[in-house]
């Protein structure tokens, strides 16, 4: 087992991995104790009360963050033609089709979102799924990120649109929601963006808790668990 720096046992000294937090008290908490050399993300991990084998309940989508997730997104679009053009002049940082897709296989994965038109996913799909599935990088329908409207999508994705979707095997929704350097208020609003959606999600065939656990934690830093009944 890998033994624990002094810094990080310093900070687990100040959170007690018992107590159910309220929101302020976690960000206020986590300020407190990310104080890294770096910049460090925050995320946030919220277990649900789902099955995710079940089609409905497999839980997937995007959500646009109010303060953005403070780092410069790379996104590549597979497309062709007039469409390529829209993807250039919207600010897309690599377009293509064969060529990308070929780059990528090849072992290239300097991108952090892609987009693809919904012509393309046929030809894109067979050589790109087992590489950049496993990885949440695959173009979806279901997170809108197979589509026409290429110009919109790479915008909201630019401002800070991430996209969340359920751990098969545990349940688990996780994902950044800005950096330790945000305000207080600024972390706390894009908390709220994605608890809100995450309850509004719910799958009505879900019974019982459908909240389990909330959480949040910096990079280098332990998680502070929060009182799920605020998100109600």
């Amino acid at each position: 087992m890998a033994k624990k720096g002094k810094r990080y046992l310093g900070i687990k000294e100040q959170v007690d991995r018992l107590q159910l937090y309220t929101v302020d008290e976690a960000v206020s908490l986590l300020k407190k104790t990310g104080a890294a050399k770096f910049d460090e993300t925050v995320e946030l991990a919220s277990r649900l009360g789902v099955d995710a084998r079940i089609a409905d309940q497999n839980i997937r989508g995007t959500v646009t963050l109010p303060h953005g997730t403070g780092k410069s997104v790379r996104v590549v679009v597979f497309a062709q033609g007039d469409k390529a053009r829209e993807a250039e002049e919207a600010g897309a940082d690599f377009v293509g089709t064969d060529d990308l897709v070929d780059k990528i296989v090849e072992g290239w994965l300097d991108f952090d979102a892609t987009i693809a038109t919904p012509d393309l996913m046929r030809s894109i799909m067979p050589k790109l799924g087992r590489i950049l599935g496993p990885r949440g990088l695959m173009p979806n329908a279901k997170a809108g990120t197979v589509t026409m409207e290429l110009g919109p999508t790479l915008q909201n994705i630019k401002a800070g649109q991430i996209e969340y979707r359920v751990e098969r095997a545990s349940g688990i929704v996780h994902v950044p929601i800005g950096k330790v350097s945000f305000a207080e208020e600024s972390i706390k609003a894009n908390l709220e963006a994605v608890m809100t959606t995450l309850v509004n999600a719910r799958p009505t065939t879900v019974k019982g808790r459908y909240l389990r656990s909330v959480a949040i934690s910096a990079t280098m830093g332990v998680g502070i668990r929060i009182d799920p009944l605020q998100f109600v």
